[in-house]
């Protein structure tokens, strides 16, 4: 559900149109080796999108307890509303409960629902 690469926008400017909405996945903590847009980029990336930006998507860095996520989460939420985005797909199972708290609209909590 979301977007975080120049071949992704190039696939959406081809198939898309400029109504349909997407998420940017932004690379939170910089994690190399892990998909996502630099906080640094997304400006610049929102610019080339073909289509309508409504939120951000971020997978913060493994973390033993919850309460490691929250600045992850603060931090894409402030990237969010200073863009005036209202959607933020953020937590899984092991930390939703924090990101709702921060402001999360979109949850993963896969592996829950298999217990």
């Amino acid at each position: 559900h979301s977007v975080a690469s120049d071949s992704a926008l190039a696939q959406l400017a081809r198939h898309g149109t400029p109504q349909t909405e997407i998420l940017v996945e932004v690379n939170i903590a910089r994690e190399p080796g892990k998909s996502g847009i630099s906080p640094d980029e997304l400006d610049a990336f929102m610019e080339r999108c073909p289509c309508r930006v409504v939120g951000l998507m971020t997978m913060p860095p493994l973390a033993s307890e919850p309460e490691a996520s929250r600045p992850w989460f603060a931090l894409l939420r402030e990237l969010a509303q200073a863009r005036g985005l209202t959607q933020l797909s953020m937590g899984t199972t092991q930390d939703f409960a924090v990101a709702v708290e921060e402001g999360a609209t979109i949850v993963r909590i896969g592996t829950r629902l298999f217990r």
